[in-house]
């Protein structure tokens, strides 16, 4: 059988950016070439989640993660600058010892090259990036250089289609794919429950600690509201501090509520950002697509929309069902006491 020794000294040369992850979560071993896009790291030992930021597949958190994703493409960054993008693939190592993962740059290899000074010899002599490097040194300075606009804007071309559903900061899908979404289980006749949250006091976070500090409320809201729901949902942010579920076939009111409760409860909870801790709530309302008689999306987003606010004018930390009235008790300015009645999460 062979060593783990002689598996990372025979990866080191067909796969010079492999990296070998244990069980617990540390880098065992990884080959030449990543070594040098981090040179002054010291690799064996460090948690590989805290030097590589995992995009996608979102769910991905530990090591069993990366196990069950087996095959699966991986989308990662450096944590530090400069954070250059990298794809890769992972498959387990016997008797639950940990993963192998190779990984490369995908479209962003000219800008890997520029940025690390890397040659030939930093690729497996089979790599066809070897012999589009070879192309690229015959090129004169201006054919050179003219071929890495076109190979830039092609590579934003590339990325902007898969992020045209994704919004970049949280990982989330936007509110064009929302759409899509709701269109697509409307046509289809499918039943689904549809809720809207808002961050509460998001705004004072911005303005007391400054953006980064929003932003890592923002991705830690999401990382919660994708853990608060299944696979099958979607999680979608479609404004600055707003959020909407999709929850297909979620018709219980009950069970609803629950995950409502759930999500503030979680929300509520303190974030860390450096020495500093945020402190946020949430506010949200929801509808049922079986509430029309023909759902209509723009509908249901109005419907769920008014039970939040009927829910933040109750005192926000609070979630409430949308019922028939409301669009007149939003008119007239709402009366706070008689959304008490309405069915909703529990009392904040």
């Amino acid at each position: 059988m062979m060593t783990l020794q002689q598996l990372t000294e025979m990866a080191g040369v067909v796969c010079p950016m492999y990296a070998v992850v244990d069980s617990k979560g540390r880098i065992v071993s990884a080959g030449p070439t990543l070594k040098k896009l981090r040179p002054q790291l010291d690799w064996e030992g460090r948690r590989f989640f805290r030097v590589f930021d995992l995009s996608r597949p979102r769910s991905v958190r530990s090591v069993e993660d990366l196990q069950r994703t087996s095959g699966s493409k991986l989308h990662l960054q450096f944590r530090d600058e400069p954070q250059t993008g990298l794809k890769g693939v992972c498959t387990p190592l016997p008797d639950g010892q940990g993963v192998f993962i190779n990984l490369s740059f995908g479209i962003s290899v000219l800008e890997a090259v520029r940025d690390y000074d890397l040659t030939s010899a930093d690729f497996s002599p089979t790599d066809l990036t070897i012999e589009m490097l070879y192309l690229v040194e015959a090129k004169s300075a201006a054919m050179e250089a003219s071929r890495q606009l076109n190979t830039r804007l092609q590579g934003a071309k590339i990325a902007a289609e898969e992020q045209a559903f994704t919004d970049t900061l949280t990982g989330l899908k936007n509110r064009r794919a929302m759409d899509h979404v709701l269109g697509r289980l409307i046509s289809s006749g499918r039943e689904f429950a549809l809720m809207h949250l808002d961050l509460d006091f998001f705004k004072q976070v911005n303005d007391t600690l400054g953006h980064a500090a929003g932003d890592a409320v923002l991705q830690q809201a999401a990382r919660i509201m994708v853990e608060c729901t299944r696979q099958a949902d979607t999680v979608a942010r479609v404004g600055g501090d707003e959020f909407v579920m999709i929850l297909e076939g979620a018709m219980d009111t009950v069970r609803l509520a629950a995950i409502a409760k759930r999500l503030i409860e979680r929300l509520e909870e303190p974030i860390p950002f450096g020495a500093e801790t945020c402190r946020i709530s949430a506010s949200a309302g929801t509808t049922l697509s079986t509430w029309q008689k023909e759902p209509d999306a723009q509908q249901l987003l109005n419907q769920a929309d008014l039970a939040l606010y009927a829910a933040k004018r109750a005192g926000r930390a609070q979630h409430f069902f949308y019922r028939e009235g409301m669009e007149k008790e939003e008119a007239g300015g709402g009366d706070a006491a008689a959304f008490q009645a309405v069915v909703r999460g529990p009392a904040r």
